[in-house]
């Protein structure tokens, strides 16, 4: 068979069975040799453990995971892909490719369902335009997981692993942190990719940490803080965080309390100093 990078192949396949790229779907197929293998080495896996792939397209990363794995189930939602994959995949009896949307499915069921206990390290090359929203939805779920190791594009993976007072920072940085240590990998150029996109890719992994620092109420106030703070960031904390239903009087003694100046603004706090507002918070 040849390469699944291989450009000619890969038109040959995909008008074998009439399939067209779909913009409404970022699909972007990968037809750089090197990106794949490297993606999957960094899951770290062996023939006792599994990957969940989220939109595996062509097959290419699906095939190196597999080479890899013991099992691969791979999440798709194009229904016009299973034949192709069924030709692209044809030599890997440990795919389970699934016809499901990773927004809407019951991913813990899942994967005691499929995976049996195995370790799990999730991998993909995700559509640009659902970046954020699957990230999160694999984070705040706890899933038992490894790592998750994805390419995303180059400035949603500076968002997603910025530090605190940075410009890239914001509130969707501090959830990351929140849950997980995160890294960039490498960078991938957009001649990587078939169509090529407008905008080069990075390869991000993320470890989501065992033990987090707040639980209940006390976590869903953390993040209304991060997210009134974030929403107005050119406004000092003293005035956004009015937006989570505090009164001026309490916000300031809120931060008096953390020793944090009311003339800050939200880039300029660490998660750690947003955890300790969230525990000052006043009672109703």
């Amino acid at each position: 068979m040849p390469a699944l990078t291989d450009a000619g192949y890969i038109r040959a396949v995909l008008g074998k069975h009439g399939f067209h790229f779909s913009k409404g779907l970022g699909q972007n197929f990968l037809i750089n040799p090197s990106v794949c293998p490297r993606m999957a080495e960094a899951c770290d896996l062996d023939k006792d453990s599994a990957a969940l792939e989220i939109g595996p397209g062509f097959g290419v990363l699906t095939k190196e995971l597999a080479e890899r794995a013991g099992k691969v189930v791979a999440l798709e939602v194009d229904e016009r892909l299973p034949a192709v994959l069924a030709e692209t995949l044809a030599d890997y009896d440990n795919v389970e490719l699934v016809m499901q949307d990773v927004l809407k499915a019951d991913l813990p069921a899942l994967l005691n369902e499929k995976c049996g206990g195995k370790k799990v390290a999730v991998c993909a090359n995700l559509p640009y335009y659902i970046t954020s929203p699957v990230i999160m939805c694999l984070l705040e779920q706890r899933l038992p997981v490894s790592c998750i190791t994805v390419m995303v594009q180059k400035e949603a993976a500076q968002r997603l692993c910025a530090k605190p007072g940075t410009r890239e920072c914001g509130a969707v940085s501090l959830a990351v942190q929140y849950y997980a240590e995160a890294e960039t990998l490498f960078s991938v150029s957009r001649g990587s990719f078939m169509p090529a996109p407008n905008v080069d890719s990075a390869v991000i992994r993320l470890v989501p940490k065992t033990e987090l620092p707040l639980s209940g109420d006390t976590e869903r106030r953390l993040f209304a803080l991060i997210k009134a703070a974030f929403g107005k960031r050119r406004k000092t904390l003293q005035n956004a965080l009015q937006d989570t239903g505090l009164s001026r009087e309490q916000v300031t003694a809120m931060l008096e309390a953390c020793d944090v100046p009311v003339t800050a603004r939200a880039e300029q706090l660490t998660l750690e100093q947003f955890i300790e507002l969230a525990k000052a918070y006043p009672e109703a």
